[in-house]
């Protein structure tokens, strides 16, 4: 079985493990990111993670948390394929010889590049996601396209491609790649740094499972810390209308994002994300580690 394939499997075994489990902390950190600000004296629709738990309980129940995770579980193959193989042979190009450990900057080098790659998977994947998710949020805006009732996935997906052809897709490119490739050379440079650090040396074949789980527990924290405020001007344009548009651009948003809300607008949500980020990193990785060791 080649790398690639084996890559592959790997990835998309630790994807959906990922997904199952953080899942339902996406689905609170992009309503809270969406939510319109009020109008003066008015109170906004989520006063905070816990009451976007309970009203989403409340009208939706327990699925209401899965609402948006058709398509990236559809998609978590290709997303994963990209992000571990492009990875993987990155990482052949700094190995010596077959097998050999890389230095921490090297993961990151390789991390950069995996998700500068997988953001061109991620970015539709993350649109129809985010616009399924935000629907409640959204529903007392006064963007009429946002608040359109959507049937599911491939409902939007629809609804995209007929309106702004297969471009609307991409809708967000630019702050997805601004997340995903800094964000990843994080991940895998302080999940290979903690690794080495269990391991008291480069190599980390003979760690077991809790260390590995820490470790990319810890990275999927990094991850968020690096990039969050990125992934909030993602979330508001990916979710803005079409038609009659907030934001002319990322760089659009982030200025009225800061005028309206301050610094602390670009952390709406950061609480759930950081909540998600160490059980959800942990089994995608745990996961990945060992299907690939298994696979040989």
């Amino acid at each position: 079985m080649g790398d690639v394939a084996k890559d592959l499997a790997s990835g998309t075994l630790g994807g959906a493990a990922q997904l199952i489990c953080g899942h339902p902390f996406d689905t609170i950190k992009v309503k809270l990111q969406s939510q319109p600000v009020p109008l003066p004296g008015l109170r906004p629709k989520y006063s905070g993670a816990m009451d976007a738990l309970r009203q989403t309980l409340a009208s939706d129940g327990p699925r209401g948390l899965y609402r948006g995770m058709g398509a990236p579980l559809a998609t978590v193959a290709a997303q994963n394929a990209v992000l571990f193989t492009v990875r993987g042979q990155l990482e052949s190009l700094f190995r010596p010889y077959p097998g050999a450990s890389l230095e921490v900057s090297q993961q990151v080098i390789c991390g950069a590049g995996a998700g500068f790659a997988v953001s061109f998977v991620a970015c539709p994947t993350e649109l129809i996601k985010c616009r399924l998710q935000a629907q409640s949020a959204l529903a007392t805006s006064s963007s009429v396209g946002v608040a359109v009732k959507y049937g599911g996935p491939l409902d939007v997906a629809k609804h995209v491609v007929q309106s702004n052809g297969v471009k609307g897709l991409f809708k967000g490119l630019i702050p997805t790649m601004a997340r995903e490739a800094p964000g990843n050379a994080v991940v895998f440079g302080v999940y290979e740094l903690l690794k080495q650090y269990f391991a008291g040396g480069r190599d980390t074949s003979n760690l077991g499972k809790v260390p590995v789980m820490v470790a990319a527990g810890v990275a999927g924290a990094g991850f968020w810390l690096a990039v969050y405020p990125t992934d909030v001007v993602k979330s508001v344009i990916q979710v803005d209308d079409f038609k009659n548009p907030k934001f002319s651009g990322s760089i659009d948003a982030f200025r009225k994002i800061m005028a309206l809300e301050g610094t602390k607008g670009l952390f709406k949500g950061f609480g759930p994300a950081m909540a998600r980020s160490v059980p959800s990193n942990a089994a995608c990785f745990l996961v990945y580690e060992v299907t690939r060791s298994t696979l040989g």
